[in-house]
């Protein structure tokens, strides 16, 4: 009688990369779940009353009347090709020309992420971000190289001059340099900080030097509140491979981001893609822009959230114990908040039972221990009454653990 093998162990067939990747920390701790009731301050999400949900379904409608199964197809409509044309036209207004060849359009800006660090990261060579940084792409990183390096960010970003310090080092001992640095000029997640236009010169300065490429995450550099300054793709795109995104100001359940850069780097990444575009949501989008007046849509945008961010300033000032600071944004959805002497992932519970949701420090740095004091608001998803009762929550629970 023939034997019957039991089923594949099938973790003992991973190749050594992927469980490299598995042992890290599992995706999405940052985001427990919340008690009912529970105001949000630890949702990076727009305003739903600012998602154009009528304009889309109209949009739609049109879409689906003029071109019945088109969208619905593998190879989609002709609208597709229009959302293309609406990303060149606005990265050109930006000071961003692109020619054709130089833009990938991709399902968010988090596969923009992982498909540049597929193409550019081994096991070999690092990978440098900023301190902190976006959860979600340390969490990308991490599935291709354990090597992931960290230059510290201050009130006006990152700190360019430890930056040359770390590049003269690693040169001088011979070292590998980055594949690349990854970094978020524009109202960072999670701080909320501009890196300044003298530091955005002297990291562009550096990248030349040592032969950098530089990754610009663009994903909240529509929603400034005073001045816009000069993207880093803007002032160096031989350097700058630049990754935007709709999800902050239409919808990020859209899933529209794109990558411009080298021609040579976006047929990389495209390679790996494949064929996975979103013909539907794409040529949806598209038929929605091409209705829209962007200028007053973004404007009216800028206007709610910098009243939203003057709400959680002013409820910070009002409620905060002594010690405790925080970040002033110039745009954006985020303030960062340190709190002396607390370890803000042990009373992340507390919170929660109080009714307020942040998100700890700890997973927005490479080394967790860095983050033990900090804490990340968020003011573009809830009402401006909630947040000022999410901070007055939150203020009697950091004096109650202190």
């Amino acid at each position: 009688m023939t034997q019957v093998k039991p089923g594949p162990e099938f973790a003992s067939r991973f190749p050594a990369a992927i469980r490299a990747a598995l042992a890290q920390p599992e995706p999405g701790q940052w985001m427990p779940p919340l008690p009912p009731g529970c105001i949000r301050l630890s949702a990076g999400y727009p305003d739903p009353a600012l998602v154009p949900v009528d304009a889309i379904a109209q949009a739609c409608q049109r879409l689906l009347a003029r071109e019945r199964d088109l969208p619905l197809r593998y190879l989609g409509s002709p609208r597709m090709e229009a959302l293309r044309g609406w990303i060149r036209d606005r990265m050109a207004m930006r000071g961003m020309p692109l020619q054709d060849s130089e833009l990938l359009v991709t399902a968010g800006s988090c596969q923009a992420i992982d498909l540049v660090a597929r193409v550019l990261l081994d096991r070999a060579r690092p990978v440098w971000v900023e301190a902190p940084t976006y959860m979600e792409a340390l969490e990308m990183f991490r599935n291709y190289t354990s090597d992931i390096e960290a230059i510290p960010v201050d009130h006006h970003g990152m700190d360019t001059d430890a930056l040359a310090a770390r590049l003269e080092a690693q040169a001088a001992a011979g070292r590998p340099m980055p594949a690349f640095l990854y970094v978020i000029p524009n109202f960072q997640n999670p701080t909320g900080v501009l890196l300044s236009l003298e530091r955005r010169h002297a990291l562009v300065e550096l990248a030349r030097r040592y032969d950098l490429i530089l990754v610009e995450d663009d994903a909240y550099g529509e929603l400034w509140f005073d001045e816009p300054l000069p993207t880093l793709r803007t002032l160096a795109p031989e350097r700058v491979v630049y990754l935007g995104s709709l999800s902050k100001v239409v919808g990020p359940g859209l899933r529209v981001g794109w990558i411009a850069g080298p021609a040579e780097l976006v047929r990389a990444c495209g390679w790996f893609k494949k064929d996975l575009d979103h013909p539907f949501s794409e040529a949806v989008v598209g038929e929605y822009l091409a209705q829209l007046d962007f200028e007053a849509h973004v404007g009216a945008l800028r206007r709610v959230y910098r009243r939203r961010r003057d709400v959680l300033l002013g409820a910070l000032a009002s409620w905060m114990p002594e010690g405790v600071h925080w970040t002033r944004p110039q745009g954006g959805y985020f303030v960062w908040v340190t709190v002396p002497g607390v370890d803000t992932a042990a009373c992340l519970a507390v919170a929660l039972a109080q009714g307020v949701a942040y998100i700890p420090g700890r997973h927005f740095y490479v080394d967790p221990a860095l983050g033990t004091t900090h804490l990340r608001l968020s003011f573009s998803h809830v009402p401006e009454p909630d947040l000022a009762e999410g901070v007055r929550r939150l203020a009697a629970v950091l004096r109650s653990v202190r």
